[in-house]
């Protein structure tokens, strides 16, 4: 993975470079704060239908790709079952498998909402093979309004120490989602894996 910003370590000269001896003190690490995802795909020429988005749920990341090069990741939580797939309504766990941006919109409890277009015909064939084979009620409902969402305010924290909170959906901070919504448009290629 190319990595396009990150920690740059800022060191004391050397003796040889100074002629005096070198500090004893670790060396100074400086955070380099990245431009905003919208500002770095303006500065590589490249536009939104260019993008995917990756979730991976074992890492807790939610990166943004153009090709074979990650542009940005973020930090996300899920549901209150972060382990196993969605295959009901009410199972707090968050969906896998390859979905497309359906909408995305202002939320006043969440910032924004980056909607997906779950169920999608392979999480109905899932939900029915479930059925099937007992996992699931036969009554049981497959659910939707799976997206993006930001943390009620001052809960932050949550995505911080991976408290997985939502219902299925997929969680960020504010300020990470605000960042990532500038540049999703409806019909973004994302998929969701363990």
């Amino acid at each position: 993975m190319v990595l396009l910003w990150g920690w740059s370590a800022c060191t004391s000269p050397t003796t040889e470079q100074t002629g005096r001896p070198s500090s004893t003190h670790p060396p100074a690490v400086h955070a380099t704060v990245p431009p905003t995802l919208s500002r770095l795909c303006d500065s590589l020429h490249l536009t939104p239908e260019q993008l995917r988005i990756v979730v991976t749920k074992s890492q807790y990341t939610l990166t943004v790709w153009h090709d074979s090069l990650a542009l940005r990741g973020y930090d996300v939580v899920f549901g209150a079952n972060p382990v196993d797939d969605k295959l009901r309504q009410g199972d707090h766990c968050t969906p896998e498998g390859t979905f497309r941006v359906k909408s995305k919109y202002p939320h006043a409890k969440w910032s924004y909402f980056i909607w997906l277009d779950y169920p999608t015909d392979d999480s109905w064939r899932k939900h029915r093979r479930a059925k099937l084979e007992g996992r699931i009620p036969p009554e049981a409902e497959i659910g939707g309004e799976i997206g993006i969402h930001g943390v009620p305010k001052g809960y932050d924290h949550a995505i911080r120490y991976k408290q997985n909170w939502t219902q299925g959906c997929v969680s960020m901070t504010t300020a990470d989602l605000e960042d990532l919504y500038a540049v999703v448009t409806e019909g973004m290629l994302l998929e969701i894996k363990h």
